[in-house]
């Protein structure tokens, strides 16, 4: 539930890319790998740097980094998140082209995702290449 976007009139369920925040002592990869694992039961054997960006480099100095992870293992229908966060996610697993068509539909609405999905749409085909190889 993303109050944000119920101000909109839009769902305030939304589909979106796992993340998380990098605490003092933590490294990316590490939380990358946390933050799936809690968030939608994904355990990642790969784990690739993709892109790193500022949302709002005229507001704030946040800086996020994306990573793309090979899957080996999900929850996919189930229901994640650390109780003590209050997250409530319904974890979905949507292939690849499907993903690509509710971007270009305008169905992804969040920054993070569209950044995520646009990287997808043009390495994907490379990135299954090599991780099948």
């Amino acid at each position: 539930f993303r109050p944000g976007a119920i101000r909109h009139n839009d769902s305030p369920w939304m589909l979106e890319a796992v993340a998380g925040v990098v605490e003092t002592g933590e490294t990316d990869d590490v939380v990358a790998h946390r933050e799936a694992f809690e968030e939608a039961g994904c355990v990642m054997d790969a784990l690739l740097p993709i892109v790193s960006y500022y949302p709002s480099p005229g507001a704030c100095s946040e800086q996020i980094r994306l990573f793309i992870g090979r899957v080996v293992s999900a929850a996919v229908g189930e229901v994640k998140g650390v109780a003590t966060e209050h997250e409530d996610i319904l974890v979905h697993s949507v292939p690849r082209t499907e993903a690509i068509a509710l971007l270009d539909a305008g169905k992804i609405n969040n920054g993070l995702t569209i950044i995520a999905l646009h990287w997808l749409a043009r390495h994907g085909d490379r990135l299954r290449s090599d991780w099948l190889a």
